[in-house]
C-alpha cells in the first residue's frame, strides 16, 4: 500500500477541483490509486466511499445555492440506480478494468475541456429535460458508473451541457445529486468488497471533505474557474493514456 499521507494529499486536491464543478472526484481517486499501485478490488469500494462523503456535502451546498433540481434529475436516477447496483456487482478482470478506467478518464477530460468554454453567469429557469432520453441516458451512465467505481457525473455533466438541457452551473448541481445516489447504489452492489477498504479510509475521508468544502464554495457561489477544468482535463488525459497503454 502506498503512503497514506500522499494519497490523502492527492485526494484533497482532487476533491477541491471536482467539487468546484459539482463532482465528487471518483475518477481522480481511482487514477491516483491506480498510478500508485492500489489493486482494483481495493480502489473501487474506496473511491465509492469517498464519493458518497463528498457528493453529500456538495449536493447540500448546491441545494443551498438554488442549483439542485430534483424533479429534473428524477428521470435520470430512475434507471441509473438499479443499473449502478448491477454494475457494482460485476467483477471485471484487471486486464479489462484498467483500459476501461482509462477510457472513462479520457471521457472525463473531454467533458471538462468542453465545459471550460461554456461558463454562464446568469441562470435561466430550471432545466426542462425530455423524459425518455433522460431515462435511457441515466441507465447507460448508471451501468458505467457501477462497473468503473465512479458516480457517473463525469458523463452526465457533459451530456447536459452539450444537449443544451442545462447551463454549466445547473449541470454541476444536478451532477452532484446524481453522483450521490449512484455511488450509494454502486457500493451496495459491491458490498462484499467493503472488507477490502483500507484502514486509512477515515484519514482520506477527512481529506476529501476539506477539499469538498473549498471546491463547493467556489462552484456553488462563484463562476467555476475555466483554468481549473483545463488543468484537471490534462491530468485525466495523462492518467487515462497511462492506464490504456501502460497498464
Amino acid at each position: 500500500m502506498p503512503d497514506p499521507l500522499l494519497l490523502a494529499a492527492l485526494f484533497l486536491v482532487a476533491a477541491a477541483l471536482y467539487a468546484s464543478v459539482g463532482h465528487a472526484g471518483a475518477s481522480a481517486y481511482l487514477a491516483a490509486m491506480a498510478l500508485l499501485g492500489v489493486a482494483p478490488e481495493v480502489a473501487r469500494p474506496t473511491a465509492l466511499a469517498l464519493n458518497i462523503c463528498v457528493a453529500s456535502l456538495v449536493t447540500f451546498r448546491f441545494w443551498r445555492a438554488g442549483l439542485f433540481y430534483p424533479r429534473a434529475l428524477l428521470p435520470f436516477v430512475l434507471a441509473s440506480i438499479p443499473l449502478a447496483f448491477i454494475g457494482g456487482a460485476i467483477h471485471i478482470p484487471a486486464n479489462l478494468y484498467k483500459p476501461l478506467l482509462g477510457a472513462v478518464l479520457l471521457v472525463a477530460a473531454a467533458g471538462f475541456a468542453r465545459s471550460a468554454r461554456r461558463v454562464t453567469e446568469d441562470e435561466p429557469p430550471p432545466p426542462n429535460i425530455p423524459v425518455v432520453p433522460a431515462v435511457a441516458a441515466g441507465g447507460t451512465i448508471g451501468l458505467l458508473s457501477g462497473l468503473t467505481g465512479t458516480g457517473g457525473g463525469i458523463f452526465l455533466s457533459p451530456l447536459l451541457i452539450v444537449a443544451g438541457w442545462a447551463t454549466t452551473r445547473q449541470a454541476s448541481g444536478m451532477a452532484s445529486g446524481f453522483i450521490l445516489v449512484n455511488s450509494i447504489a454502486g457500493l451496495a452492489g459491491n458490498i462484499s468488497a467493503v472488507g477490502s477498504v483500507p484502514a486509512d479510509l477515515p484519514l482520506w475521508i477527512a481529506a476529501v471533505l476539506v477539499g469538498a468544502v473549498i471546491g463547493a464554495e467556489i462552484g456553488s457561489r462563484r463562476a467555476s474557474p475555466p483554468q481549473l477544468r483545463v488543468a484537471l482535463a490534462g491530468v485525466l488525459i495523462l492518467a487515462g493514456l497511462k492506464l490504456i497503454f501502460l497498464g
